[in-house]
């Protein structure tokens, strides 16, 4: 049984929240508040599982609710229910303390199911909201140290050796008998293994590893 208290400002769709919430068998509605304020009077959160809140709600914010909340029942799980998806608004619903961050305008069914995700554990999002967590993430990594780079082998030590020299892959097939497109397939697979994009960021790479002797490769910035 998943108790659940829901705060929504608008009277008629906090309602039909209430109406939706009842009919499922798994379901307790605990409280139905049109404000954080009136939530925070009356509650009892250590006996509620999860918190269907919106965020733009009058005085005391969704936000600051979620953090008050969690504060009172640690182990509380807020899920974010608004029209806002920007990436302040998202940021600041997951920090004070959001399990899943729901955009307003999907199906009854789509709720619901996010409820009950939430309450097993997992984090339901909206697509767009989910970008930003990615975007996030991606701009946090930071970048690939010089050993982290997988080994190369001998062949691909010699064939990289020789684009170093400035030839071209008809060239560097006809050293090496084999056909352009060959070559083409071992520079790729080189390039992903020093995690490079270009040919001068895979020299400059492999001359940190220790690949190339700088003597003999051309400088980086030849064709």
């Amino acid at each position: 049984m998943v108790r659940l208290t829901i705060v929504e400002d608008d009277p008629a769709h906090l309602a039909l929240l209430g109406q939706v919430a009842a009919r499922e068998a798994d379901f307790k509605v605990a409280g139905l508040h049109p404000s954080a304020e009136a939530a925070l009077a009356v509650t009892d959160w250590k006996q509620v599982d999860v918190l269907l809140t919106d965020l733009e709600l009058p005085d005391l914010s969704g936000v600051g609710l979620i953090a008050r909340a969690v504060r009172d029942n640690p182990r509380l799980l807020p899920l974010a229910y608004t029209i806002h998806d920007q990436r302040e608004t998202v940021f600041a619903a997951l920090r004070a303390g959001a399990f899943g961050y729901v955009i307003k305008g999907g199906t009854a069914v789509e709720l619901v199911e996010a409820i009950r995700r939430v309450a097993r554990g997992e984090s339901p999002m909206s697509p767009a909201v989910a970008r930003y967590l990615i975007d996030s993430f991606r701009k946090e990594l930071p970048p690939p140290e010089a050993g982290s780079a997988e080994n190369l082998t001998v062949r691909e030590t010699d064939l990289l050796r020789l684009v170093a020299s400035g030839l071209v892959y008809k060239e560097i097939g006809c050293r090496l008998a084999i056909s352009p497109h060959t070559v083409h397939a071992h520079v790729r697979n080189i390039y992903e293994k020093l995690h490079a994009v270009n040919r001068p960021q895979a020299l400059r790479r492999a001359r940190e590893l220790g690949y190339l002797d700088p003597a003999n490769a051309s400088d980086e910035s030849a064709n």
